[in-house]
């Protein structure tokens, strides 16, 4: 079936409207009609071929929000009118040690990535959620259970919050524990709200001080500047679990330093070039580590969204037209957002 979407067929080229082949719906598909779809940095670096294997026509995102239109016949979890969700993958293969725990994310052969994967569907790669309408096996699709009304500030929960949710999580972040979120955009915004809903005393860094009451509203019970260096230096050997949410090249010594022993600083950001190498005594002196962590499992997202329907957690977005996308990807360049932009799929008829 043909539908309409929104992508570029070179890196030099701007987003404009495409029309897709989806296929129709086998067995175990789910088809949805996408109502909101969520952009992400990731989208920009993919579209303009930044990270290396761009394959065009590229139509990103994987924040997508809809409701089920059709469903397969040995499909058992959804039915037509459902509110789901589709989140970074489509796919993995099912069978090696990590998508046997649920760790789909982790696929040891890879998994299929929402958009920008090989498939056998035409083109012969998977198109993403800038489109308003797409087929996904049920293993694959998350049940939604927030307002109708709440729906466009979802769609980032689908790659912002279990990117920084599932850290949080695997690090058993809770009550009695000093928890720092560095970077407060797309994702940063998302792990203060996360952090605190867990229960930890959650400390937000960032490097303007103007920034400092909308941190705080976000859920931070303090905030830091990170270029004070008398202020970092008085949290020096208190936190737990720092999470990095920065996409861009910084000194992480800054961080290490204010651990407690056997703390740990997790890395989700996403950086054009490596970080500069860490201090290693500031490491083995207090057992302290650099982790990484990237999206949640399948199982694991869908925990999520049900822990922030139950809290009434969604990320703070801007709803934009699909005209306004390119615009969207400059502005996103130069932070001018808060914290995420989502596109009203409705936009694409």
């Amino acid at each position: 079936m043909t539908v309409k979407a929104y992508g570029t067929t070179a890196a030099d080229q701007p987003l404009a409207p495409l029309v897709i082949q989806r296929r129709e719906p086998g067995p175990e598909d789910v088809q949805i009609e996408i109502a909101y779809c969520g952009i992400c940095h990731s989208d920009l670096h993919q579209t303009r071929s930044e990270w290396e294997g761009t394959i065009y026509p590229c139509v990103p995102g994987h924040e997508i929000v809809g409701h089920v239109s059709a469903v397969g016949a040995a499909v058992s979890k959804f039915a037509i009118g459902d509110t789901v969700g589709v989140g970074c993958m489509v796919d993995s293969c099912q069978h090696c040690s990590s998508c046997a725990e649920g760790l789909e994310q982790y696929c040891e052969t890879g998994n299929t990535l929402t958009y920008n994967s090989p498939t056998q569907d035409p083109p012969g790669h998977t198109l993403g959620g800038y489109s308003d309408q797409i087929v996904v096996d049920e293993k694959f699709v998350l049940r939604v259970t927030h307002g109708e009304e709440h729906l466009a500030a979802v769609a980032p929960l689908l790659c912002a919050g279990i990117t920084t949710y599932s850290p949080l999580r695997h690090w058993n972040v809770g009550p009695g524990q000093k928890v720092g979120i560095v970077g407060i955009g797309g994702l940063g915004h998302m792990g203060v709200k996360l952090a605190h809903a867990l229960g930890a005393h959650t400390v937000g860094f960032t490097t303007s001080e103007s920034k400092r009451a909308d941190i705080l509203a976000l859920g931070a019970d303090e905030v830091i500047l990170s270029k004070d260096a008398a202020q970092m230096a008085e949290h020096a050997g208190t936190f737990d679990f720092i999470l990095d949410t920065v996409g861009s090249s910084h000194k992480l010594d800054d961080y290490t330093t204010l651990l407690k022993r056997d703390g740990t600083l997790c890395l989700v950001g996403a950086p054009g070039h490596p970080h500069p190498s860490p201090e290693v005594f500031t490491l083995i002196m207090g057992r302290k580590a650099i982790a990484g962590s990237t999206i949640g499992g399948i199982a694991e997202t869908q925990e999520m969204l049900d822990f922030c329907a139950e809290h009434g957690i969604v990320s703070d977005i801007e709803l934009i037209p699909a005209g306004q996308i390119n615009e969207a990807y400059e502005r996103m360049l130069k932070s001018d957002v808060k914290y995420r932009f989502v596109i009203d799929s409705a936009s694409l008829t």
